[in-house]
């Protein structure tokens, strides 16, 4: 049988089963993938789904099940995106090359293996790596990058997603996720390799000789911790509130436990407790089903910690630390989860008022988030006189637009969020953070609780001074090896059958992010500025808006919903309207 696994190259000439007697009858096949192939064995479902197509590659890189197959996360599949990143590099002039990769992992099954796998492929093309020791977060890989001035960064992780899944994600020279001309250089190479047990490795010890491969950790630690402690807009403030101030900490058996406490500590707040039983990197995330502080069950145990402490603030982080989850006391003494546009509202009003009070306001300030985040965050910019910028999902337009405004000397950034738990407060990261944000979050926090005020009481503040703003995510599941064309098929019919009305809401303009055009009610049109992406975004007549797109790391489809009104109940009704005139409107 030919051993060219040829829908690497998008040629559809080889069924599952083909390509599943291929890796059975490779005779070097990894035992441990060897073993997991053998007990695969006769479950088709399973197959087909391992061996039908191999994993999307991307501008965000890669994320999947672990186990063996051409279209999950195995050592062969993670060599092959190496491989990619290593033939894009030995274009690049010499010293580009030899600035190297930094690479970190997180704590899921095989991602040290993993990150260790990708410097030995690295290393056969005599590019230096630089390897963290253990465990460190995403947003300190993104560090790395910059402190060491690597060309790329892969960090081995898959976020937030169950146990079952792994990543892998590439970072270019400023911090940021590669830059997409790049990133489609790379996803083109890796496409072009032909047979994955082909691709070249170099043993440690000898890249150790070699000095192509480095150990790195507690001096890029302090570097990075120094950078944290900097976030602080008043240290003053934490001197006499915020030491004293009882905070819960959970990192979610992840990488916060490296970094989280140390950075907490060294802010000044010595009176916080880590929730122990979560705070063991454990990749089996024992204690909860989905280790995301998105999720209510996430918080279960920091409750309880919480309540028995009488805790101001809990706070979650995912276990790749880049998403920050938090839940706030409430007048009651229960507990209640904050959202993601809430807590980027109460962050940013803090940097604002505090730099304005403080004479520190640039004229020239920005702030950018996703174009599915709250309206909330740009009210407050307005009022402040800050100009908001709105980008695609994905930080890497966040750290483009960080990018353009200290190349083009027109603005200073101040902050950057996605609604979906992730925030940057200082640059000298180029990824979402959640080191930096539960820093200055504890500090919000003690702001409040100086005045006498919890985080609960400070949103409630923001809505009578802007009004109540509520948003909603959902999403639909579309797993198995037709789930994408299903998306692709509802997306088509969602353009096809474009809405008029939502809830009895007239839509006044469609914005359609794949064809870069904004359709009004009027039939005219004018073109969208921001890059080419599969997204649908409906501007109603009463301020609301809704969007639509597939998910770039699972497989699903997300749904968003903003509105607002003059009171919090009027604004809960029209979500509740809207969400069910969007499900009768996807299920016609």
């Amino acid at each position: 049988m030919n051993n060219t696994l040829t829908e690497l190259r998008g040629v559809q000439s080889m069924t599952w089963k083909d390509n599943y007697q291929v890796w059975k009858d490779y005779k070097d096949l990894n035992p441990q993938i060897a073993a997991e192939l053998a007990e695969m064995a006769g479950d088709d479902a399973a197959l087909e789904n391992a061996f039908t197509k191999p994993m999307a590659f991307g501008t965000a890189g890669m994320r999947g099940l672990i186990g063996p197959g051409i279209g999950q996360m195995n050592l062969y599949t993670v060599g092959s995106a190496t491989e990619g990143l290593a033939r894009f590099m030995d274009t690049l002039s010499d010293d580009d090359k030899q600035r190297g990769v930094a690479i970190s992992f997180d704590s899921r099954y095989q991602s040290r293996e993993f990150a260790h796998h990708a410097a030995q492929v690295l290393g056969a093309h005599n590019i230096p790596s630089y390897v963290f020791d253990d465990i460190r977060p995403t947003p300190e890989l993104s560090f790395a990058v910059r402190h060491l001035h690597t060309y790329a960064g892969i960090m081995i992780t898959a976020s937030h997603n169950p146990k079952q899944y792994n990543g892998f994600k590439i970072y270019g020279p400023d911090g940021g996720q590669m830059p997409p001309v790049a990133a489609d250089q790379i996803t083109g190479y890796v496409r072009s390799i032909d047979n994955l047990f082909t691709v070249a490795t170099v043993a440690e010890p000898k890249l150790r000789q070699k000095g192509l491969l480095h150990i790195v950790g507690e001096d890029l630690d302090e570097d990075y911790l120094a950078g944290v402690k900097a976030v602080s807009v008043n240290p003053k403030l934490i001197d006499e509130v915020g030491k004293d101030m009882k905070l819960i900490y959970t990192p979610l058996h992840g990488t916060g436990r490296v970094i989280g406490y140390r950075a907490l500590k060294d802010a000044g707040y010595a009176n916080f407790t880590m929730v122990k039983e979560q705070a063991i990197a454990d990749p089996e995330f024992p204690t909860v089903e989905h280790p995301n502080p998105e999720f209510p069950e996430a918080f279960n145990m920091a409750i309880k910690l919480g309540k028995e402490q009488g805790a101001d603030l809990l706070v979650a982080t995912d276990p790749d630390a880049d998403r920050l989850g938090a839940a706030v006391r409430m007048p009651n003494g229960d507990y209640t989860l904050m959202t993601g546009n809430q807590i980027a509202s109460v962050l940013l009003n803090y940097i604002l008022k505090a730099k304005q009070d403080a004479n520190q306001l640039p004229a020239d300030g920005l702030v950018v988030k996703s174009i599915v985040s709250t309206e909330l965050a740009t009210k407050i910019a307005e009022h402040y006189g800050v100009q908001m910028n709105n980008v695609l999902t994905g930080f890497k337009y966040i750290a483009e637009q960080i990018k353009l405004a200290e190349e083009n000397h027109e603005h200073t950034f101040l902050f950057g969020f996605e609604e979906s738990f992730g925030y940057l407060i200082n640059p000298f990261v180029r990824d979402k953070d959640a080191i930096q944000s539960t820093i200055l979050l504890a500090e919000v926090a003690a702001d409040y609780k100086q005045q006498g005020l919890t985080l609960y009481d400070g949103i409630q503040q923001l809505y009578k001074e802007y009004g109540y703003f509520k948003e909603k995510t959902t999403a639909k599941e579309f797993g198995g090896v037709d789930g994408a064309e299903k998306m692709a098929a509802i997306m088509k019919s969602l353009r096809d059958n474009r809405p008029t009305a939502f809830a009895g809401v007239q839509v006044e303009t469609v914005d359609d992010y794949q064809t870069q055009t904004a359709t009004h009610a009027d039939g005219t049109t004018e073109k969208l500025t921001l890059p080419e992406s599969n997204v649908l975004k409906y501007w109603l007549a009463d301020g609301t808006w809704i969007a639509v797109r597939p998910s770039g790391t699972e497989p699903k489809i997300k749904f968003y919903i903003g509105t607002n009104a003059d009171t919090e109940a009027a604004a809960t009704q029209k979500l509740t309207d809207f969400e069910q005139a969007l499900n009768d409107w996807v299920q016609d």
